[in-house]
């Protein structure tokens, strides 16, 4: 069955890098999947306000495409896109009201009933299954110990989560498949610090390095994730980390499709230069 694929905006820029790995691990294992030909910004987060309708536009938008195309299922890499796809689709579904209303003023698009699911690409591999994934395994990642941070994005709401809101462990399936030895930290699910990134990067900073010394004190030696914001507030910031807390030290940080494509032998990952 072919999926349609959402790749957001910072999937074509800054995380490159996610969409190279993940595209590659879904030919790999055989995951058919296509970049929706026409697609618009997902509006980044989910906006809160209920008043106003226009704010779920952009999601639905892409979702009334994906379903004129024929498609019954979608998927994203971004955590972002993903909660905000998914709460949005919640939004105008559960009031006929709100549907009508949206459906109307997007006249030239197709009805938007909210037949397509919204499948994060995390899910999709667990579908594929142990065994499959197992058997793509080229380079056994044994002795590696792998910190899978979710940040808050995968989890949260509980409407939208994937797994477990307080204590995930789809990651570290995924890891353990892999041979990868995932590592527990309590900070696996704290806020990475988000758009305070923009204006309060001191901030941001001193949250990053709780959370990878907190991964480090647990025996992580690297630290994957789904999210690029949560990846540029932990790698990006290190820089920052060391001029607060001069006696830091490097801490790689992956999307999870990167350490997974060095599994399935497809690249190499590179550290934290």
């Amino acid at each position: 069955m072919e999926i349609a694929y959402f790749p957001g905006c910072t999937l074509k820029t800054t995380a490159k890098s996610f969409e190279t790995s993940a595209l590659a691990i879904a030919g790999s294992l055989g995951i058919d999947i296509k970049e929706l030909p026409e697609w618009t910004c997902c509006g980044t987060v989910y906006s809160l306000a209920e008043d106003d309708l226009m704010k779920q536009l952009g999601p639905v938008r892409t979702l009334a495409r994906a379903e004129g195309l024929g498609y019954t299922v979608l998927t994203t890499l971004c955590s972002m896109c993903y909660n905000t796809l998914v709460q949005a689709k919640q939004f105008v579904t559960k009031d006929p009201v709100r549907l009508q209303k949206i459906n109307t003023f997007m006249e030239e698009e197709p009805d938007f009933t909210g037949v397509v699911e919204i499948k994060h690409f995390i899910t999709l591999l667990q579908e594929t299954g142990e065994e499959k994934i197992k058997e793509a395994v080229k380079n056994d990642l044994a002795g590696r110990k792998i910190a899978c941070y979710y940040g808050c994005l995968l989890l949260r709401p509980r409407e939208a989560a994937i797994d477990d809101c307080e204590q995930p462990e789809v990651l570290e399936q995924l890891m353990q498949w892999l041979g990868a030895d995932p590592v527990f930290f309590p900070y696996q699910v704290e806020c990475c610090g988000s758009y305070m990134t923009a204006v309060k990067p001191d901030i941001v900073a001193r949250r990053a390095y709780r959370i990878l010394e907190n991964a480090r004190e647990n025996g992580a030696e690297a630290v994957i994730t789904s999210c690029p914001l949560c990846s540029f507030n932990l790698k990006e910031r290190q820089k920052d980390i060391k001029a607060i807390y001069p006696g830091f030290k490097d801490m790689p940080v992956y999307y999870f499709t990167e350490i997974m494509s060095e599994a399935l032998g497809i690249t190499k990952t590179v550290e934290n230069s």
